[in-house]
């Protein structure tokens, strides 16, 4: 079967492409994105190019922008064009020339295919990538997942050419008589990927001439077993996982997790997706039965080693706190607001019991209030019961976790005495009594756990 069969066979069976629509081809002026280019024009698809000049080998990247603009000149399609300051991006980002140059590129194929409503972004990744790929995962150490190579979709972005070697492309270049450029960094062994293409490679044929498709197939093998793997870990999160809110809040239950299977691998699939590497997630599966009170973080969560649970949540900012001069209604989010009344004390006032109102003697309240979180050493008299007791006491007594302490407010009067616990109870000494004329009515209306608030959360 030659070049343009097996791809076109590939592109059915997967249904990669759709006649239909547009498709943009990703085209550098090298090899592999030439030959997919005239590969989806022979096989009669929509198709617009996209070139990128990343102005990394001077003349070479000028060069290259001419190539391919007059390819595409040649067979009557679509020319776009970007110019990257790609040293200049990676400096202020603090990232691999390699790293920046694939995050613009995407990030410009992306915007593009939005723009003219293209159905996909094709790239002309072909199966010596793929053995490359997990070479380089195998290397730097990777899960199941790493071991399948390249895909063919991902996203917006599609892979036709997966089914086919580079000695198939440069073969059905050369009867195209078909000319391309070669870019001069892919001959030096400096960048990961070509120590792996022109020395790890070569040795492996030197020792099995079949080594980069038997590694091919086994991506294959792999990636057929991962979707049974998938298919546990699914279950077996739902098994463990006690609540969840996507990208906000989670919560694992430590008897439940050590039930599995294979507990530090289910939990390692499930913290990832927060951002915990390995190495956390094995500290935190050594100290989940003997370290409660344990914190992690990774970029953007922090993860609690509580009693009978391991708690993820995203951090948040700090609440800043507000001072309350007089009564009135008070804005703290989107979601929730503190409304501070005050109303005489008759036979028509009602005593609420809610725990988001609190109730107060207005005498014994001084303005201005204010409104914080739960500092060291706060201590107050719980209302129904004897004495003070420190805030952070009373807290643990009620095994609030650490995320709750520290998101815990209390709202405190002119001399800084605590006469609110919100949310939990007043201090005993500012409640209405039958001496009471006027109170202070305090409400927090709408749901606390919607507001972000709380020390480092």
């Amino acid at each position: 079967m030659d070049f343009t069969a097996i791809v076109s066979d590939n592109i059915k069976r997967l249904n990669l492409l759709d006649k239909t629509r547009t498709h943009i081809v990703a085209v550098s002026g090298g090899a592999d994105s030439v030959a997919l280019l005239l590969v989806l024009h022979d096989l009669g698809f929509r198709l617009e190019v996209a070139h990128c000049n990343f102005h990394l080998r001077q003349a070479e990247s000028d060069r290259d922008e001419c190539f391919v603009r007059t390819l595409c000149n040649n067979l009557n399609i679509p020319f776009h064009l970007v110019h990257f300051d790609t040293t200049g991006y990676a400096s202020l980002h603090k990232m691999s020339i390699e790293l920046a140059a694939r995050k613009l590129r995407y990030s410009y194929f992306e915007t593009l295919r939005q723009d003219i409503a293209a159905a996909d972004i094709c790239v002309a990744h072909h199966y010596d990538d793929s053995v490359e790929t997990v070479l380089m995962n195998l290397v730097r150490g990777t899960g199941v997942h790493g071991l399948t190579g390249i895909r063919p979709v991902n996203g917006n972005i599609k892979r036709p050419l997966l089914c086919v070697s580079r000695s198939d492309i440069e073969d059905f270049l050369r009867l195209k008589n078909q000319d391309y450029v070669t870019d001069s960094t892919n001959l030096k062994d400096e960048a990961t990927r070509n120590k792996f293409r022109l020395n790890v490679i070569p040795m492996l044929k030197s020792i099995n001439p079949k080594a980069s498709e038997n590694i091919r197939r086994t991506a294959e093998y792999m990636a057929e077993a991962v979707k049974v793997f998938d298919d546990a870990i699914s279950k077996g999160k739902k098994r463990v996982v006690c609540k969840a809110q996507k990208d906000v809040y989670l919560e694992i239950g430590i008897q439940e997790l050590l039930e599995e299977p294979s507990p530090e691998y289910l939990l390692h699939e499930i913290l990832a997706d927060y951002g915990f590497t390995a190495s956390q997630t094995e500290q935190v599966f050594a100290g989940m039965t003997s370290q409660p009170g344990k914190l992690f973080k990774s970029e953007a969560f922090d993860l609690l080693i509580d009693r009978k649970h391991i708690i993820v949540e995203r951090r948040q900012e700090a609440f800043n706190r507000l001072c309350i001069p007089q009564c009135g209604v008070y804005i703290l989010s989107e979601t929730c607001k503190m409304r501070v009344e005050q109303t005489v004390v008759d036979e028509r006032f009602v005593l609420s019991r809610d725990k988001n109102r609190v109730c107060l003697d207005s005498s014994k309240v001084e303005f201005p209030l204010v409104l914080r979180t739960v500092s060291a050493g706060d201590r107050f008299v719980p209302f129904g019961m004897r004495g003070s007791k420190l805030v952070s006491d009373y807290l643990t007594d009620k095994k609030k976790t650490l995320f709750q302490k520290r998101k815990q407010l209390v709202v405190t009067d002119a001399s800084g005495a605590v006469i609110w616990l919100v949310n939990e109870r007043p201090d005993a000494r500012c409640c209405i009594s039958d001496k009471t004329e006027e109170a202070v009515v305090i409400t927090m209306e709408e749901k606390m756990e919607d507001v972000r608030l709380g020390g480092n959360y």
